[in-house]
C-alpha cells in the first residue's frame, strides 16, 4: 500500500533525482547495461516496483527473457559479457556497502572494461537507482496489477 506519493509531496526533489537519471541516460553508457544495473540493484534492495519497471523497460529495449531471468544469478550463467559482468559486480558492491564488499577486486574488473568517466557515470547510475529504490520502498510504491 502506498504510504506517500513522493512526487506530489516534493516535486523539486523528484525533479532533482530525475536530472541525475537524465544525465546518466545521456552519458553514453549502453541503455541495455543501465537497465541490467537498475534491475540488479532493485532485486538486491527488494524493490518490487522498480524490478517490475526495469524488467519491462529492458524487454521494450530488446532484452531477452532468458537474460532477465538470469540477472539475479548472473555469476552462474554464461549470458553476460565481461563488461556487463564488471558492471553487475560493481552494482552489487556499491549496493551492499554495509557488507564490506571486496571493492579492490571489483574495481580492478571494472577498470578493465570502463573508462574513468564511464566508471563515474556508472557509479552515479547505481547511486540513482538505489535512491529510487529507497523512495519506492520507503513510501510503498507498488507496481500496477
Amino acid at each position: 500500500m502506498q504510504r506517500l506519493d513522493f512526487y506530489k509531496a516534493s516535486p523539486s526533489a523528484y525533479k532533482a533525482l530525475l536530472g541525475v537519471e537524465n544525465y546518466v541516460r545521456e552519458s553514453g553508457l549502453e541503455h541495455s547495461l543501465l537497465e541490467l544495473v537498475k534491475l540488479r540493484a532493485s532485486q538486491i534492495n527488494g524493490c518490487g516496483y522498480c524490478v517490475d519497471m526495469h524488467a519491462a523497460d529492458a524487454r521494450k529495449a530488446g532484452e531477452s527473457e532468458r537474460r532477465l531471468y538470469a540477472v539475479a544469478v548472473w555469476r552462474e550463467t554464461p549470458f553476460f559479457s565481461p563488461r556487463e559482468r564488471a558492471a553487475l559486480a560493481w552494482t552489487e558492491a556499491l549496493t551492499r556497502l554495509s557488507e564490506q564488499p571486496a571493492l579492490d577486486a571489483d574495481y580492478a574488473a571494472l577498470r578493465e572494461q570502463f573508462s574513468e568517466r564511464e566508471m563515474v557515470d556508472l557509479s552515479l547510475a547505481i547511486g540513482a537507482i538505489n535512491s529510487w529504490n529507497r523512495l519506492a520502498i520507503g513510501f510503498g510504491a507498488q507496481p500496477a496489477a
